[in-house]
């Protein structure tokens, strides 16, 4: 830590603010007040190693804010991901460290303020990634903050002896700096909107079910990543694999005495088959009666956090970042059949989904249908449950006594195609258009060369107008199911745009309603009931009507008639998602 022994308060060019640990210098850039790398919880090792945050130690004097802090440990990307996604590693321990980017670090601003939770499948990423520069946030008047959090297994790895979820509890300890610190850096603790895409949206849907991130935030945007809870069993197998490998104990107490670096390798090798389309254990976010007290979606739809308005989206081909590098989507293509069995085992679904497909997607490959299924499963039905519950009409899951008047929710796809062959409208790339860092080469590595500045202007632009006044600048969501499309040309509102395709999960999760599986006790399937989406009069792309329904639930999807012997060579294959 560079600590100087002047005057915080003494005449500089570098602008320095005081909080409430000690004070910062940051650096002027181009007329905006930078400050990068200031501690919000002490360093997460020794004693202190898987345990939840704790208060950073004051200093005295200037603490130099002028670089980034230390990365939290994470292994590498392959080499076909690190080819098209930058992730810069900053060696140390003090790793639980936040960036301000500010036009004006006065106490009495009073801007809006954004803060930024990064994605990479809680195993990668961080605050240093160039995408993520907060400037032209700044530029146009937000005070812009970036968090880093723990990750993988130091993050996310659920033990006996320790609390679960200690990366979520290190971004709720950042939030809870933010509201105590914000203001004397120009910010407004009272309008704060959170925004992150994947693991980081993902993260958010926690957030904003926990009661205990009640009122440290205002509005939220969820970029590619729908509030979730994994499997509590899921998450312990990726432990136990790693221990196994390690000839340890599966506690966090075994786990702290292993050198870092082994650590990461053997998290790496052991998870180098789990992946968003393949599945398989993974770290995740888990029910864990304290922070995350239930499961945040249906908390959610069930009225939690009624006043936050909501800002819910996807890109139009999620599923190529996972399938595209290293050749997979030929593999996919390839494997034909056995590929759509190991979706459909993947989604707990029949025959009926994947012909569905088919019928509405005629010219797409195998590979284009697996991947428009799982993310549709994962990703798009979720949230636009959520957005559903925002609607204003009550939805089939809420008591008579819940009040309405809940915040609205606007919807949104990405649609532009990226300049990389193949890649398509891929996952995270519309992320240099929200960051307008679309030109920088590392947004180029995703985007390729010449990536339309109108399009980063409009996207940028929405997103800074929903954190100024909570309207990005098209209808919120409604009986209509407006969507605005941010593709080639202007954008522009499409009604409707994926109603065909979640209308077969509707009546797909209606057949395992009506038909538990075999040898087990007919009742209900676990969760709350979806709206149907309505009627085609109602919906302009003429979506099919229907009762409401229910998710699928584990009983049903033992009925699938999926061949066990198709889905392991589907896997043993590499099938959708080996990196």
């Amino acid at each position: 830590m560079a600590v100087d022994t002047v005057d915080p308060f003494a005449a500089t060019k570098d602008p320095v603010v005081a909080t409430p640990y000690g004070a910062v210098r940051g650096r002027y850039e181009d007329g905006i007040a930078v400050f990068r790398g200031i501690p919000y919880a002490a360093p997460p090792f020794g004693a202190r190693r898987f345990r939840p945050p704790v208060p950073p130690e004051r200093w005295d004097g200037v603490r130099d804010a002028g670089a980034f802090g230390p990365t939290p440990p994470k292994p590498p990307y392959s080499e076909a991901f690190a080819r098209l996604l930058a992730d810069p590693v900053v060696p140390g321990d003090d790793c639980l460290n936040l960036n301000v980017w500010t036009p004006e670090p006065d106490p009495h601003a009073r801007l809006p303020v954004m803060v930024w939770i990064h994605g990479g499948a809680l195993t990668r990423g961080s605050s240093a990634v160039p995408v993520y520069d907060g400037r032209a946030f700044a530029r146009d008047g937000v005070v812009f903050v970036s968090v880093n959090y723990r990750l993988g297994v130091e993050g996310y790895g659920l033990f006996p002896d320790a609390p679960a979820n200690p990366g979520l509890r290190d971004q709720l300890a950042a939030l809870e700096w933010v509201r105590e610190s914000v203001a004397r850096f120009g910010g407004d603790p009272a309008r704060v909107t959170v925004f992150g895409e994947s693991a980081g949206a993902i993260s958010i849907g926690a957030l904003l079910a926990s009661p205990r991130a009640q009122g440290l935030f205002h509005r939220a945007v969820l970029q590619s990543g729908p509030p979730e809870a994994s499997d509590r069993d899921k998450v312990r197998r990726m432990v136990r694999r790693m221990a196994t490998r390690l000839k340890i104990p599966a506690t966090a107490e075994a786990f702290a005495a292993v050198d870092r670096d082994l650590l990461l390798r053997t998290q790496a090798d052991v998870g180098r088959l789990s992946s968003p389309v393949l599945g398989g254990p993974a770290f995740g976010i888990v029910v864990d009666g304290d922070l995350v007290p239930r499961d945040p979606l249906e908390a959610l739809i069930e009225g939690a956090a009624p006043d936050v308005g909501l800002l819910l989206g996807w890109t139009r081909d999620e599923y190529r970042l996972w399938l595209v590098p290293g050749g997979l989507l030929e593999r996919v293509d390839r494997l034909g059949p056995v590929a759509l069995a190991g979706a459909m085992a993947r989604c707990h679904c029949g025959h009926e989904v994947p012909r569905g497909y088919r019928a509405i997607h005629p010219e797409g490959g195998t590979a284009d249908l697996v991947g428009q299924m799982i993310t549709d499963h994962l990703l798009r039905v979720p949230l636009h449950r959520l957005a559903e519950a925002r609607s204003g009409r009550p939805t089939a899951s809420l008591d008579a006594d819940v009040p309405g008047g809940r915040a609205p929710a606007h919807v949104y796809e990405f649609a532009w195609p990226s300049n990389v062959p193949g890649l398509g409208a891929c996952h995270a790339l519309e992320l240099g258009f929200v960051f307008d860092t679309a030109g920088t080469p590392e947004s180029a590595k995703l985007a390729g060369e010449g990536a339309p500045q109108e399009l980063a202007d409009a996207m940028h632009g929405a997103w800074v107008r929903f954190a100024v006044d909570g309207d990005p600048g098209w209808a919120a969501w409604d009986a209509s199911h407006p969507v605005r499309i941010f593709g080639a040309g202007d954008p522009h509102t499409a009604h409707g745009p994926r109603d065909r395709e979640l209308a077969l999960w509707e009546a797909e999760s209606a057949r395992a309603a009506a038909k538990p599986a075999a040898g087990v006790a007919a009742k209900p399937a676990a969760g709350p009931a979806v709206k149907p989406l309505g009627k085609p009069a109602d919906n302009p792309a003429g979506s099919v009507e229907g009762p409401p329904t229910l998710l699928p639930s584990v009983e049903a999807s033992a009925r699938i008639a999926t061949p066990l012997s198709a889905v392991r060579r589907f896997r043993r294959s590499g099938g959708a998602g080996r990196q």
